[in-house]
């Protein structure tokens, strides 16, 4: 099993900045994939950006150049780096886990991911 944990999060007005981190605990696996989705009010879950078990970053469109990817100084813990914020950028982020994703569309197909985090909340108003 993989224990998901988010944290980070709040409000910002538009054009600010936000860090969220995510740990990942597991005994289990090695060279797990760690990926961030959120939602939307009203919205379908969409992929944000993950980072695949070889440690490449993929992104979605909507938010390349803006947002970004590091590692923790632990293990398996990754922080999103979200600058230049939208209010469309407003949304639960919801941080998740799968044992292994070789690919570079790992940001996406939200179904493949086992292990989820409570989400947290960002807000950005205009």
């Amino acid at each position: 099993a993989i224990e998901v944990v988010e944290s980070g999060g709040g409000s910002v007005q538009a054009g600010g900045s936000l860090r969220l981190s995510c740990e990942a605990s597991t005994n289990t696996y090695d060279n797990i994939c760690i990926a961030w989705f959120r939602q939307g009010a009203g919205a379908e879950r969409e992929g944000v950006a993950a980072l695949n078990s070889f440690g490449v970053a993929t992104y979605a469109d909507s938010v390349k150049g803006r947002f970004a990817i590091s590692k923790g100084d632990a293990k398996n813990t990754l922080h999103l780096q979200m600058d230049s914020l939208q209010p469309e950028d407003t949304a639960m982020y919801y941080c998740a886990a799968r044992p292994y994703c070789a690919g570079l569309y790992c940001h996406t197909n939200s179904y493949l991911f086992n292990f989820w985090g409570n989400g947290t909340q960002v807000t950005v108003s205009s």
